[in-house]
């Protein structure tokens, strides 16, 4: 066994490694999120980002399998530590410790349940196609990405899941980003406060940033508001 197989089987080892690959996650998700935001400049900043993306796929491939691994290790490290927690505790004491812990924490695990739930659905609908959606080309013969999403966030079930699953990849940001750091030792009483801080703003403006999406397309296709954005008009 090598010297970092021996590492990533001990526990310290697969918090690492959680810690990594959710910081990793953390960073595509900021670049999604910037991608995303151009449905706001309208369809053909839209359309040409995508096309822009499928034209570079020494770009494109190695992030998405970078995110598969990631997520796949994730997952892993994050079962077997799961596993030998309950091993460690096989019941539950007679008074509960954790009354102290946030809501965040408590419920990492279906938090992220929900996220792999909630990436899968969103590859079946924008990556592979394989739920209903308005799939067709612009006119300039490229897939219309941006219709697709216009079509997607119009409906009110569509949409409402969308900002649903999202609040809970918020919640499951909210304590990972903080566990991640204090995992790295990145941990001082001098700056703890700011940090912690800094990363709750963090995940407080990508929420908010990926619900803008479909609650503002919803309101302003259905026509409940109308929004002053050029791009749309």
């Amino acid at each position: 066994m090598s010297r970092f197989a021996r590492i990533a089987s001990t526990s310290i080892g697969k918090k690492l490694l959680m810690a990594v690959t959710g910081l990793g996650m953390t960073g595509w998700l900021v670049g999604h999120l910037t991608g995303n935001l151009k449905v706001f400049l309208g369809q053909k900043e839209v359309n040409e980002y995508a096309l822009w993306l499928h034209d570079h796929p020494a770009l494109l491939w190695p992030a998405r399998i970078a995110m598969l691994v990631f997520i796949l290790i994730h997952i892993r490290k994050g079962l077997q530590l799961r596993g030998e927690n309950t091993k460690a505790r096989p019941s539950k004491y007679q008074v509960e410790t954790t009354l102290r812990a946030g809501f965040p924490s408590l419920h990492m695990a279906m938090s992220g349940i929900v996220l792999m739930l909630f990436i899968a659905m969103h590859l079946a609908h924008y990556t592979f196609h394989l739920l209903p959606g308005e799939y067709r080309n612009d006119a300039m013969g490229n897939p219309d990405v941006y219709s697709m999403m216009i079509a997607g966030f119009k409906d009110p079930l569509f949409s409402g899941t969308y900002v649903i699953a999202l609040g809970f990849v918020g919640l499951h940001l909210w304590h990972a980003l903080s566990s991640a750091l204090q995992t790295l030792g990145i941990n001082h009483s001098a700056y703890n406060t700011l940090l912690r801080n800094g990363l709750k703003g963090l995940v407080l403006v990508m929420l908010l940033g990926f619900w803008s999406i479909p609650i503002t397309v919803f309101l302003h296709f259905n026509n409940i508001v109308q929004l002053p954005i050029p791009a749309w008009n």
